[in-house]
């Protein structure tokens, strides 16, 4: 048997070459100058396209050789699962694009939301942040510090929520739902179902509060103008409380009092309207009241599918933190030319009928599993 040369017994089995022309014209030296010689040439390729396939790994999408810059991101409930998904969004997007992840501050459900946010701003200013995205609760007070980390050089998005649906904020670009808008469509779906007329009640955790109250408006205003003898129980909506121990007392107790006297209750936020359907279930009103609300909260998918809710509302908090995250350093990389754009998140009725996906499988960008896998979609695409 002829002696294989190593050089090309090498190339050989990095290339894992197997039977056929190739590898016998290899083996030969059959049409080659030097069957040694194309082996090296073949090695060296190989080399060189491994090295460039790693030095594409380690700047992401092939961009320039960037700062490892750490934005920050400030919430108004950073304790709130529905944020789980909005820092898996964060997190993921500063893993593709190789930069740390950014850190998350702001206000627990427990401290004074707007002044510990604004604590938490002045210190990201202080600290010249490469960025910042930021909820904004209130009308007024983020409009000065957003303008001075503008001065300063540091981009500002808006995430969540936006200010005043008449007055938004000074920010680059907001990513989020259009609040105000969500609110009309969740109160036209609650007047569709309420065909005789009666009465309806909005619940809302934190009266005033404009990531939330823009909502109650829309819907009191859609409720309002369906017609049909339509009513508002209380205009100012039923106040749950902040604090999910308050709401797990104050839902029901509300329900039982104010059942008999309604067509028609939604919440407005994620926490109310997860216990809202077992409220109705409780007191046996599931089929005597139109019911609704937002978020996704698994205690709300759960009600969904037993049919104890009628339908809720995802906004897509994954979105709300992976976008702000991409648009500051597009942002950033861009030397400001690229600028954030208005992005609404969306607005998708989830119901009985469409809730499957929302539970199984678990997924990551809804906040139900911290494993980061494909899902394949299966199906038509629904719009």
């Amino acid at each position: 048997m002829d002696k294989i040369d190593p050089k090309v017994d090498e190339a050989i089995q990095t290339l894992n070459m197997k039977d056929g022309p190739s590898r016998r014209r290899l083996l030969q030296g059959t049409g080659l100058v030097s069957a040694t010689a194309a082996a090296s040439a073949l090695l060296a390729a190989c080399s060189s396209s491994g090295s460039t396939a790693q030095a594409a790994k380690d700047t992401a999408g092939n961009f320039p050789s960037t700062p490892k810059w750490k934005f920050t991101f400030i919430n108004h409930v950073t304790d709130n699962a529905f944020f789980t998904p909005t820092q898996y969004g964060f997190a993921d997007c500063a893993a593709l694009l190789g930069i740390p992840t950014p850190a998350w501050t702001g206000a627990t459900s427990t401290q004074p939301t707007v002044p510990t946010m604004l604590t938490s701003f002045n210190a990201a200013i202080a600290a010249s942040s490469p960025g910042i995205a930021s909820t904004v609760v209130s009308a007024t007070a983020f409009t000065s510090p957003i303008a001075k980390a503008l001065t300063a050089g540091i981009p500002v998005v808006t995430y969540n929520a936006n200010g005043a649906t008449n007055n938004p904020t000074n920010g680059l670009a907001y990513v989020g739902q259009a609040l105000f808008v969500s609110g009309q469509e969740v109160g036209a779906r609650i007047a569709a179902a309420m065909p005789h007329g009666g009465t309806a009640c909005g619940i809302i955790a934190q009266p005033g509060s404009l990531n939330i109250q823009p909502r109650l408006d829309g819907a009191n205003a859609a409720i309002l103008a369906a017609g049909k003898g339509l009513k508002i129980l209380h205009t100012a909506g039923f106040d749950s409380g902040a604090a999910q121990s308050q709401e797990n007392t104050s839902i029901p107790e509300f329900i039982q009092a104010n059942g008999s006297k309604l067509q028609g209750v939604f919440a407005v936020d994620g926490g109310s309207t997860a216990l809202l359907g077992p409220a109705l279930a409780k007191y046996n009103l599931t089929s005597k009241v139109a019911s609704g609300g937002f978020d996704l909260e698994p205690a709300t998918l759960t009600a969904i599918k037993a049919g104890q809710l009628g339908f809720t509302i995802d906004q897509s908090p994954y979105l709300q933190g992976f976008l702000p995250t991409l648009y500051m350093y597009l942002f950033k990389l861009s030397g400001g030319l690229i600028s954030p754009p208005e992005t609404d998140t969306g607005l998708k009725f989830v119901t009985k009928a469409n809730a499957a996906p929302y539970t199984s499988p678990a997924s990551r960008f809804e906040g139900s599993t911290t494993a980061e896998k494909y899902i394949p979609k299966t199906g038509p695409i629904s719009t």
